[in-house]
């Protein structure tokens, strides 16, 4: 395993688009937290990724009849 310094850190996050830079902080969180959040928090902290599947046009139709 290499050694990663803030610097390449920071070099890499610079090119990345808002939307992926909420998910890395999303995580970034989790990590310095210390993995400690409940379930339900980890939930609600993931369900705005996890819409971009699920409001899809073909997930509604899938799941339209239940």
């Amino acid at each position: 395993m290499t050694t990663t310094d803030l610097e390449a850190i920071e070099e890499r996050l610079r090119v990345l688009p808002p939307e992926k830079l909420a998910v890395v902080y999303d995580f970034v969180s989790y990590l310095a937290e210390g993995c400690t959040k409940s379930a339900l928090e980890t939930m609600i902290a993931s369900e705005a990724v996890l819409a971009r599947d699920w409001n899809r046009p073909e997930e509604e139709e899938a799941w339209a009849d239940l």
